[in-house]
């Protein structure tokens, strides 16, 4: 069963018969004025893709350590779920209610260095643990309801794709680790990058895994964190280690290390295996190394603007910081999940880099725009792009492939 990244199924409806010049027409030009605005520089979907999307079957292995015991609640829950409740309104639910804990740490800790009042700590807590347990019962509720297809996995991708930030995010505010501009940037950058090698690996291999430590131990461990923070406040993180002399906020990002170390072996290991596709490419037939230069560049450009700054960006505004490239993270993210789904190839350009193209521009002209004013306009362009490319997505996607299967049945 699915918890954490694994995917929630939807049912479509279907628009009367049409033709086959009206689907290519449909597809292509689409719904009037929403289609105009949120059109983006790439072309739809052909019909092998959307082909493909409709005949994409969720798969995965592996189960991890605390997740049976977890099903029990889970299993619970959802029966307490009515019936005429979408999957995908759950997903959406706790996907806000985990956004707005975590904004309001943001509002009292924008330098990520700052207490917060103890019951902002303990709403993030709450706000997690409702996240992970509607995320955990939407697939359910799909089959439950008999409602699945492969538009509902791809929503609840690109919902957790958005989650993964600000639940980095606001851990590293938890802990205070602002104080530690570079274990902060580690660890938020290493969040994201481990989710995009879990589907990563799903493109090369066809199938999500799950290791013995993964999404719900490490959302759990997260929760407790919020706990102590409200509980032990600033003074606990700042607090040293006996012996080995080093503060306790670096225990979680040692943590963070490690895990990162243990989930890119396995992830890795099954990318270099060699792929489902031919001559063990991935299941798109393309290298199996060919992502990388998506995340890659996320990244390369996160870190050189980070330390070329000459007004310390990062340092003063981390939160901005991690969000306007976390945006940019979980566009890339959903472009991957798209490609594995529809089995198609992953192209490099995207507009998602403009925001931080700008930064680096910026920086390389000797910042002659103030670097902070940069930043916020990085942010917004990635905001924007992320929900622009979500929406023509899901619209799109599903708009066209509900005209394919009405085409196909009309057909037969």
């Amino acid at each position: 069963e699915a918890t954490g990244k694994r995917g929630l199924l939807e049912q479509t409806e279907l628009p009367s018969p049409i033709s086959a010049p009206s689907l290519h027409t449909a597809c292509c030009l689409a719904p009037g004025a929403l289609r105009r605005l949120i059109e983006l520089p790439s072309p739809p979907l052909n019909r092998h893709q959307l082909k493909r999307l409709e005949e994409h079957r969720y798969s995965s292995a592996g189960r991890s350590l605390l997740e049976p015991l977890m099903q029990r609640y889970w299993e619970w829950l959802v029966g307490r779920v009515p019936a005429w409740i979408a999957p995908n309104l759950i997903t959406i639910v706790g996907l806000a209610t985990n956004v707005f804990t975590t904004l309001v740490l943001v509002y009292y800790c924008p330098t990520a260095t700052e207490q917060a009042p103890l019951w902002a700590y303990l709403l993030c807590a709450v706000g997690l643990f409702v996240y992970q347990s509607l995320d955990a019962i939407d697939g359910k509720q799909a089959r439950r309801t008999n409602s699945s297809s492969p538009l509902g996995e791809l929503f609840d991708h690109g919902c957790d794709s958005l989650s993964t930030v600000f639940v980095v995010l606001g851990t590293s505010i938890a802990v205070q680790l602002g104080t530690n501009p570079d274990w902060m940037f580690f660890c938020c950058f290493a969040g994201m990058f481990m989710f995009y090698c879990a589907h990563w690996q799903t493109y090369v291999s066809g199938t999500l895994r799950f290791g013995i430590i993964d999404v719900t131990e490490v959302q759990i461990f997260i929760i407790i964190m919020y706990l102590l923070a409200a509980v032990g406040g600033s003074a606990f993180w700042q607090s040293l280690i006996p012996v080995i002399n080093i503060q306790m906020k670096i225990v979680p990002a040692i943590c963070t290390f490690l895990g990162a170390i243990f989930s890119c072996t396995n992830y890795f290991r099954v990318i270099f295996t060699g792929g489902k596709g031919k001559n063990g490419s991935t299941i798109a037939g393309t290298s199996v190394l060919s992502p990388v230069l998506h995340i890659g560049s996320v990244i390369i450009l996160a870190m050189m603007i980070y330390k070329k700054s000459a007004i310390q960006l990062f340092e003063k505004h981390p939160c901005v910081y991690i969000l306007a490239f976390g945006f940019v993270s979980a566009k890339i993210t959903n472009k991957l999940v798209v490609a594995h789904m529809t089995k198609s190839e992953m192209h490099l350009h995207d507009i998602a880099f403009l925001g931080p193209g700008l930064l680096f521009l910026d920086q390389y002209f000797n910042s002659f725009i103030d670097e902070y004013l940069v930043l916020w306009i990085a942010l917004i362009l990635s905001f924007v792009d992320l929900v622009r490319y979500c929406v023509s997505v899901w619209h799109g996607r599903h708009y066209c492939l509900s005209l394919f299967l009405s085409l196909s049945l009309h057909v037969s």
